[in-house]
């Protein structure tokens, strides 16, 4: 392996994958009325939950204006609601609209239907420890960004 050639590396890899996902994700859930970039709220708020935006943001791993911006078209779309946060009348809480919450189970269904196909040539004990990898990866992935932050490090491009 050489310093140039990236595909020895994972980080181009697993890049190339996610947009491979993100483009064929993003096909299957828009004839349902979604975007692939509002899934981290849709699955957030699936089991009827509300959140605070900012709580949103954090646990999407975005920062607050993307998070703005994303339940902004969800709330144009009819996909979410918005209710003062019991407590504080300056908050908002954020929740799935029922309409919303009943296109989920076809989207989802729609976004899994190649994950056969991806997965081919894979045994069940190999898409385990992919699995297991690439949460161990994201988790340490995670911590250097914490970190940078901690120390003033992180730069925003």
């Amino acid at each position: 392996m050489t310093d140039w050639d990236l595909f020895d590396r994972p980080a181009p890899l697993v890049n190339m994958a996610s947009r491979s996902f993100l483009r064929i994700g993003e096909r299957r859930v828009k004839p349902h009325g979604f975007s692939i970039g509002q899934l981290p709220v849709l699955y957030l708020l699936r089991d009827g939950k509300a959140m605070s935006q900012r709580d949103l943001a954090r646990a999407a791993k975005v920062e607050q204006p993307s998070m703005a911006q994303i339940l902004a078209r969800m709330e144009r779309d009819g996909l979410i609601q918005r209710t003062p946060m019991p407590g504080d009348g300056r908050s908002q809480q954020v929740s799935l609209t029922k309409a919303a919450r009943a296109k989920l189970p076809a989207a989802r269904k729609a976004l899994h239907r190649d994950q056969d196909q991806a997965l081919a040539g894979f045994s069940a004990e190999e898409v385990t420890t992919l699995l297991e990898l690439l949460r161990r990866l994201n988790r340490n992935l995670d911590r250097i960004v914490a970190e940078e932050v901690e120390s003033g490090e992180a730069v925003d491009a």
